[in-house]
């Protein structure tokens, strides 16, 4: 029953990340694909972001630990603090909330009585020709996987034993806005595979879904990296530990 209260939270906490971060983008600050903005602008949308994740940090934080992301699990599984039966669990639930998310945001935008042209996307994530400051696969790669990374340091080193837990989930949403801020030109930002992975789907852009495989890969490789320095060790203080 325990693991099943942990899989609700993990879905209407990633359900809530896509649905308001997501629907920042697209309905009060950038359509996604094409690059056309409006309102609320890279700002708005990355304190959007930020903002989600605190509020459901504090909320389901206390029944989940509040991943909300594939690599978050990934990185928590690498480092020692939960078991690959209980990842998958989470994966499952993120998964499906952040592409229920996606549904409920279409099912919005298709109520908009001037109509909503889909190819714009639901937030999308994606690189290259056309797509907001047109980066290539070399950066969109290294931004994702460098970013990921510094997320999961942040987010294993602040809810490590010794810290004050009261303000995980603050750094942690401070530190999404911040990398909203650096990387919305480049990828739209991922560093959460189910984050990518509902609004590619539910839209059905084939080109989205083509590169779906970087916003897996790169967030996992970051998380592998942060996981793995604090299963050594060697950003834990050993003397909290033992």
């Amino acid at each position: 029953m325990n693991i099943v209260r942990k899989m609700i939270a993990e879905f209407i906490g990633t359900f809530t990340l896509v649905l308001l971060g997501c629907g920042a983008a697209v309905i009060a600050g950038s359509s996604g694909i094409g690059g056309q903005t409006s309102g609320l602008g890279i700002i708005g949308i990355s304190f959007a972001f930020g903002f989600a994740l605190i509020g459901m940090a504090y909320s389901i934080g206390p029944i989940s630990g509040c991943h909300i992301n594939p690599a978050v699990s990934f990185g928590a599984v690498v480092a020692g603090r939960m078991t690959v039966f209980e990842m998958v669990r989470y994966w499952v639930a993120q998964v499906g909330g952040a592409i229920a998310g996606a549904i409920v945001l279409l099912a919005i935008m298709k109520g908009k009585l001037s109509g909503y042209d889909l190819s714009g996307g639901l937030g999308n994530n994606g690189w290259g020709e056309g797509y907001l400051g047109e980066y290539g696969l070399v950066s969109a790669f290294l931004f994702e996987l460098v970013a990921t990374f510094l997320f999961l340091v942040v987010i294993l080193g602040s809810t490590s034993p010794g810290t004050p837990a009261a303000m995980a989930g603050l750094a942690i949403g401070i530190a999404l806005v911040v990398i909203h801020l650096v990387g919305i030109q480049v990828t739209g930002v991922s560093v959460n595979p189910a984050r990518s992975i509902g609004p590619a789907i539910v839209s059905a852009n084939a080109s989205s879904i083509a590169q779906l495989w970087l916003f897996i890969v790169a967030p996992m490789l970051g998380a592998l990296g942060a996981g793995l320095l604090f299963r050594t060790g060697l950003l834990q203080d050993k003397s909290i530990v033992d």
